[in-house]
C-alpha cells in the first residue's frame, strides 16, 4: 500500500481536505473516490472529506494496492533502459505483445515484468502500450498515484513521444504534420481510418534517411494517441510503413518497422523533465 504524507501549507489553511487533496496533492477524482472512505488521515485520526485543513497539520493517504488478474509470470529477458522506486521504463521486443489475450500464445510483456517483481505482488500499470510488432520504449508505473499522474499528462499532452519507422517511397515534402481525424471503419473493425467524424489525430513526421530500396526511415512525434495512428496517417498520405499488412502491402513474412524510440515527460514524484531513448535495430 503506497502511503501519501504531506504538511499543510498556510495558503492551504481553513480548507476541506477533499480541496485539499485534489489541490495540495494533485489526486485525481478517480483516485479521491477509492481512499474518500477510511483511507484519510489528519495528525493521525481518520477523517470524511469534510473535514477541515489548517496549517502545520499533517496529512496522510493511504492508497490501496491491488493485484493484476490473470498475468502469470514468464521469466524472459528484460531490455530494462531506466528504473527507479516509482516507474520502470523498458525497450518491448517486436512479436511481443503488450498484454495477454485471448488466443495469444506468446510471452507478453507483463508476464515478463510480474516474474522481474516477483515474489512481491506487482500491478502491471503500463502507461503508453504499443502493438505487438511495434518495438520500443513502455513505460511502467509502479503505484496508483504515478500511474494517475502520467495518465494525465499524457492526455494534456506534456508527454512527448517519438517514433523510428521505414515508409515506402519519400514523403514529400520531407517534413509536415498531418491533422486529419480517425475513426474506425466500421463497429467490430480493429482497421481505422481518417473519416471526417472521428477523433482528432495529430503527426508529426521528417524524413531522416533515404534508403538505397527507394523507401525512406522518418522520425514521427504523436500530438495525440489514436490507435494504430502512425500507420493510417502515413497510409492516408499514400506512404504507408512498409510490409504493413493492414494499412499497406506486406512482402514475404517481415512485418512492418516501427519503434517507439524516445518518451519525455514529467517525473510524477520529483517533478523533473525525464527523457529516455532507445534507437531501432533497423
Amino acid at each position: 500500500m503506497r502511503k501519501i504524507e504531506s504538511t499543510v501549507e498556510e495558503k492551504f489553511d481553513g480548507i476541506k481536505i477533499l480541496d485539499f487533496l485534489k489541490r495540495g496533492l494533485s489526486l485525481s477524482v478517480s483516485l479521491i473516490k477509492k481512499v474518500k472512505f477510511g483511507g484519510v488521515f489528519i495528525n493521525g485520526e481518520n477523517v470524511h472529506m469534510r473535514a477541515i485543513v489548517h496549517t502545520g497539520d499533517s496529512v496522510t493517504v493511504l492508497l490501496p494496492e491491488a493485484q493484476s488478474e490473470n498475468i502469470r509470470a514468464i521469466d524472459i529477458p528484460l531490455d530494462i533502459v531506466y528504473e527507479d522506486d516509482y516507474l520502470i521504463a523498458i525497450n518491448k521486443p517486436r512479436n511481443m505483445p503488450t498484454h495477454p489475450s485471448r488466443g495469444n500464445s506468446l510471452p507478453t510483456l507483463a508476464e515478463g515484468v510480474m516474474a522481474y517483481f516477483a515474489p512481491e505482488k506487482f500491478v502491471f500499470r503500463a502507461i503508453n502500450r504499443l502493438d505487438r510488432d511495434t518495438s520500443g520504449i513502455v513505460i511502467i508505473a509502479k503505484d496508483p498515484l504515478s500511474a494517475d499522474k502520467l495518465s494525465r499528462e499524457m492526455k494534456s499532452g506534456g508527454y512527448i513521444k517519438k517514433y523510428s519507422a521505414i515508409v515506402t517511397g519519400v514523403p514529400s515534402p520531407s517534413h509536415d504534420i498531418i491533422d486529419a481525424p480517425i475513426e474506425r471503419e466500421c463497429e467490430g473493425n480493429v482497421k481505422r481510418v481518417v473519416r471526417p467524424d472521428g477523433k482528432r489525430a495529430v503527426t508529426e513526421y521528417e524524413v531522416v534517411k533515404i534508403l538505397d530500396s527507394g523507401d525512406s526511415l522518418l522520425e514521427i512525434t504523436l500530438h495525440t494517441g489514436r490507435t494504430h495512428q502512425i500507420r493510417v496517417h502515413m497510409a492516408y498520405i499514400g506512404h504507408p510503413l512498409v510490409n504493413d499488412f493492414l494499412y499497406g502491402e506486406r512482402s514475404g513474412d517481415e512485418n512492418y518497422r516501427l519503434h517507439a524510440k524516445s518518451v519525455e515527460f514529467t517525473h510524477p514524484v520529483t517533478n523533473e523533465r525525464i527523457i529516455l531513448s532507445k534507437e531501432a535495430d533497423f
